[in-house]
């Protein structure tokens, strides 16, 4: 009798969210305060930056036509705390929001 087993390797999935949506993956928490204090779990705020993942075309416009998404792939973004849905792929947790939740754009 033949099995089937599960490889270890996680596929690689591409997410493509509709209108204007983006999918934004989360910067990690800080761990310590910058006075060196290590902070507990339940004292750790989720960040309100994170990285774009990927964009939606655009939102539908009345005369049919799409607009232009004002952020791409790779931008760092602001965002407000409450945003978006979280949801996870694989190891990997990720929010997907609409394009009126990012605040602003993060250049270096």
């Amino acid at each position: 009798m033949a099995t089937a087993t599960k490889s270890k390797k996680q596929a690689k999935i591409k997410l493509q969210p509709l209108g204007d949506r983006v999918v934004v993956q989360r910067e990690e928490m800080e761990e310590k305060t910058p006075g060196g204090i290590v902070l507990p779990d339940t004292a750790k705020e989720k960040p309100a930056r994170g990285k774009v993942i990927s964009v939606g075309n655009g939102r539908l416009l009345d005369d049919g036509t799409r607009s232009e998404m004002q952020v791409k792939p790779g931008d760092r973004v602001l965002f407000s705390s409450y945003a978006g849905e979280t949801f996870k792929v694989g190891d990997e947790e990720y929010l997907l929001m609409r394009e009126d939740d990012i605040l602003a754009v993060i250049e270096d």
